[in-house]
């Protein structure tokens, strides 16, 4: 397959092309269809003079430019997002030590517990989640893809080479691997239902018995609902609100725990050493193991922290957390520990007790802000998220409305955050805004960062290609510390812990249903392909009609087999015949001149046409100025005045577009569950979801459905 580009206009400059993140998985199946056909013709010499690029080489060669921020540009960022990244792990403190329960503590009890948090934010939140683990010299790269065939030239890539050909060629583990990760996405996604449920306007019945509990959780509800309505306006706008917020919260926090440890226990600071860790649990035995469950929720927000890289960067999120987010907490626990040392009949109410009687409604009104900010992380990693597995093919197609021109990974679905919003308000309701929500938060919390820790694992050796000493310390450290938290939170999963499975099984059908159906269509698809001979015999044997025919189709390689099933009900063909595919590429716009990628089938009168659109362009297909725009693509490849003259006629005479609609159905040789996955969960969410080709605006009046069964 040969494809050939318009002449290309000077690069966008950085403001114009601001890239985040491209689909991988899309262009490798690209490069890998073909390849073949590129070293081909290269060793042939063909060409005619024409350059050979497949999509992915033209997308590589334009768009996969570098791009860099300056330092302000960086500090803008880390602002940003204070209020959409750390809004959840920067609230913690105001539920943390008022979830442990202890039998009449004493010094040495919150000196340990105290002493187990900053371990413990310091390992995961610092270390883990901002520690680069690649292991790789700091000398240039040199290796060629041909050094993996030498046997000595690494011991290291030796290792990982076979460990990449293990997996490569092991199905069994690359579902596994698939089913991990997919489990931690749709775990997340309850991460994200739950997260918004926690409130903070608890502290105010400690300020009033006529306040009940159904007050705080009506206050609760009405605060979500706002919440989950302003997502709309995108996270630039949402983080620019919330931001400042933030900066409230963690400056008031920094200073009230400075305050906290200097008047009542200024050896607070003495847990840092971890001795004090051993010490609590010979005192507390069994108990101390319990507390672990309430303790885990000082690292609420860790787990998503990079999430929401698409809405940032790396060094944004690292200097926001190194800055202000890491040593405010640090204060801020010190000195609720170093106040409850003195106060310890206060430890169900720490945080609001704790609080000077000065600023007790300022800050009342700050906590309560900065926890509906606490919510944001959550739901703009959910959104992340979606739209990562749609890109994959893991989740069927929802609206993603992108809310920035400049930062592509900042997106909203009303979908999923409509559904969001009915799940916080269901659980806050159901629960009561009760302690349950926490023992839930903490489940999820937990497994999110053991799915983590095994992913980065396999990450740190196939693509870092660290040192597997450095990976197996990794895994064995952190799982071993999550693997703690895990056992003490399994004892809440009848008290709330359940919540989180629920949202991930609901979640994972809907995931494994589309995956595997998606799969199954491509088997298919990929086996009952028209072949070359198959094709031209087909169209040649027709009568051919004046005009233009749109095939619109996913594969950009081969002919669907929907084109023959087509083909066989009707009794003419348009004299021009065009293969469409839409690709969206990680850059705000394509310019008009780089639209199309053009291809010349057999025989006469046959094209293929890959047409680029960035994530804001408009995929507007209505009247006749698109259509003029692919034939106007098509004759810079014509070879001679007569084919030029056979497209002007076929745009003079009309155009019709054909859309395909398929349905999967498996047959009796498959087992029971197999069939219930395809012909009732799979066929029901591709009725009621978003079809590949529900964003383009196209002409109802030129537009014809070709519906299809695929028996498997």
């Amino acid at each position: 397959m040969e494809y050939h580009h318009r002449p290309h206009s000077p690069p966008p400059s950085d403001d114009d092309v601001v890239i985040i993140q491209m689909n991988a998985a899309a262009i490798a199946a690209v490069d890998e269809r073909s390849s073949t056909n590129e070293v081909d013709d290269a060793a042939a010499g063909k060409g005619g003079g024409l350059t050979r690029r497949t999509f992915s080489q033209a997308y590589k060669m334009k768009h996969r430019m570098p791009l860099e921020f300056t330092w302000r540009q960086v500090a803008l960022l880390s602002f940003q997002s204070l209020g959409v990244v750390y809004g959840d792990l920067g609230t913690s403190p105001l539920y943390v030590f008022s979830s442990i329960s202890l039998d009449d503590p004493g010094e040495a009890d919150f000196v340990g517990i105290l002493s187990i948090i900053l371990w413990t934010f310091t390992m995961i939140c610092l270390v883990k989640y901002h520690v680069n683990f690649k292991g790789n010299m700091p000398v240039p790269v040199t290796h060629l893809a041909s050094d993996i065939n030498l046997k000595f030239h690494s011991k290291k890539r030796i290792l990982t080479s076979k460990l990449l050909k293990f997996l490569e060629q092991s199905t069994k583990w690359q579902a596994v691997i698939t089913y991990i990760v997919l489990a931690g996405t749709c775990m997340v996604l309850g991460d994200g239902a739950l997260t918004p449920a926690i409130s903070a306007v608890q502290g105010i019945q400690s300020r009033s018995s006529s306040i009940t509990q159904a007050h705080v959780v009506l206050l609760s509800v009405i605060i979500l609902f706002i919440l989950f309505f302003f997502q709309k306006h995108g996270t630039s706008k949402v983080s620019f609100t919330f931001s400042p917020i933030m900066i409230l919260w963690f400056t008031f926090v920094a200073f009230i725990g400075l305050y906290n440890i200097i008047k009542h226990y200024p050896p607070i600071l003495k847990a840092v050493s971890p001795h004090y860790i051993i010490i609590y649990f010979i005192r507390n035995k069994r108990a101390a193991w319990e507390t672990l469950g309430a303790i885990v929720l000082c690292i609420t927000g860790a787990e998503a922290m990079f999430a929401d890289l698409g809405h940032f960067n790396k060094s944004s999120i690292q200097m926001a957390f190194s800055v202000i987010v890491y040593p405010s907490m640090i204060l801020a626990y010190a000195g609720q520990a170093a106040f409850l040392v003195k106060n310890p009949s206060k430890l169900s109410t720490t945080f609001y007790s704790s609080t000077p009687e000065p600023i007790f409604w300022p800050m009342f009104i700050i906590a309560t802000l900065a926890a509906i900010v606490a919510s944001q992380a959550l739901i703009s990693a959910s959104f992340s998220i979606i739209r990562q597995s749609i890109a994959l093919g893991c989740f069927p197609r929802v609206t993603m409305k992108h809310t920035s021109g400049k930062h592509e990974g900042q997106v909203y679905s009303p979908e999923i955050n409509y559904f969001l919003m009915v799940a916080c308000i269901l659980i806050t309701v159901g629960f009561k805004g009760g302690p349950e929500i926490g023992q839930a938060f903490g489940v999820a919390v937990i497994f999110v960062m053991l799915f983590t820790t095994n992913l980065m694992t396999v990450v740190m050796l196939i693509i870092w290609e660290s040192n597997i000493a450095l990976a197996s310390l990794f895994f064995v450290f952190f799982f071993s510390i999550e693997g703690i938290y895990m056992t003490s939170l399994m004892n809440k999963i009848l008290q709330g812990g359940w919540v989180p499975f629920a949202i991930t099984a609901f979640f994972l059908i809907i995931t494994l249903s589309w995956t595997y159906g998606r799969s199954k269509k491509g088997e298919y698809e990929l086996a009952n392909v028209m072949e070359r001979e198959e094709f031209i015999k087909t169209v040649t044997t027709r009568s051919r009609v004046p005009g233009v025919c749109i095939f619109c189709t996913d594969m950009m390689n081969g002919i669907p087999p929907i084109v023959r099933h087509y083909v066989q009900h009707v009794a003419s063909l348009r004299e021009l015949m065009v293969f469409v595919t839409i690709r969206v590429l990680p850059v705000r716009t394509v310019l008009p001149e780089e639209r199309f990628i053009i291809d010349k089938l057999e025989p006469v009168g046959v094209y293929r046409c890959i047409v680029q659109y960035g994530y804001m362009d408009n995929h507007n297909m209505e009247g006749d100025d698109y259509v003029a725009s692919v034939i106007a693509s098509l004759k810079e490849i014509a070879e001679n005045d007569d084919e030029i003259l056979v497209l002007d006629s076929a745009l003079i005479n009309g155009s019709t577009f054909v859309l395909g609609r398929t349905i999967i159905k498996m047959g009796t040789r498959h087992n029971c569950l197999k069939r219930f996955f395809i012909n009732n969960l799979y066929r029901f969410l591709q009725k009621n979801f978003r079809s590949n080709m529900s964003s383009l605006k196209i002409n109802p009046g030129k537009t014809l459905q070709v519906g299809m069964l695929y028996e498997i």
